[in-house]
């Protein structure tokens, strides 16, 4: 029987990817202090609750909604594709209840997905860029 081995590497990776999240939606509820809301109860357990199921979900369920919404994502040139991230917020909002709530303007919200979006591809480059130097 061949046991898997654990690649230690592809899980620091997760873990710098969830607390980098985590701290992306505090950033997010600092610039954006009246269109979103995480609890601040807990030392940040809500926002890193928050951060695992938008991984989670960007993971699962944001490919099938991008296959889903193609031809309209292809109409727009693309500018529907923040939207998938939108219904993922109110998605994770719903979820959690009155711990992640997002009670501004859709367009703010849109805002607030395009911002999240951003700065997660910026995290994401870092995260590669450090693991990339040690080899």
């Amino acid at each position: 029987m061949k046991r898997k081995r654990i690649n230690i590497k592809k899980i620091m990776k997760w873990v710098l990817q969830i607390i980098g999240y985590s701290f992306i939606l505090m950033c997010a509820c600092i610039i954006f202090k009246k269109s979103i809301y995480i609890d601040n109860s807990c030392f940040g357990l809500w926002c890193l609750l928050a951060s695992v199921l938008i991984y989670l979900l960007n993971k699962t369920v944001k490919p099938l909604l991008f296959w889903l919404t193609l031809p309209i994502t292809g109409l727009t040139l693309g500018l529907f594709y923040p939207c998938i991230n939108v219904i993922i917020l109110y998605f994770v909002a719903f979820v959690m209840g009155n711990r992640f709530n997002l009670p501004g303007n859709i367009l703010v919200v849109f805002l607030i997905a395009v911002f999240i979006s951003i700065m997660k591809f910026i995290l994401t480059q870092i995260i590669d860029w450090l693991f990339r130097k040690e080899n």
